[in-house]
């Protein structure tokens, strides 16, 4: 257990921390899933695409926020793209 100020500031400055970024990554997953639920339902094309344009600007916002690393998330965007591709 924390013995410094400094050091319980921390402890509540980590759980606050780790809330937000909990919120933050399953934001990301729900919009990836809506991209993807709009793949296998043979949705419009336009839909797709605004779903895809959402998905990733989503996804390049949990990098700049420090939740996702930038590999990760253009690994994610370009899987997301290409089965979007794969089924025009």
């Amino acid at each position: 257990m924390a013995s410094h100020k400094s050091a319980e500031k921390c402890i509540r400055k980590t759980v606050r921390r780790t809330a937000i970024n909990k919120n933050r990554i399953s934001r990301i997953r729900t919009f990836i899933k809506k991209a993807e639920e709009l793949m296998v339902s043979n949705s419009p094309k336009e839909k797709l695409a605004e779903a895809l344009v959402q998905a990733e600007r989503e996804i390049k916002r949990g990098v700049t926020k420090g939740v996702l690393h930038r590999n990760t998330a253009a690994r994610k965007v370009s899987r997301l793209v290409k089965r979007a591709k794969a089924l025009a």
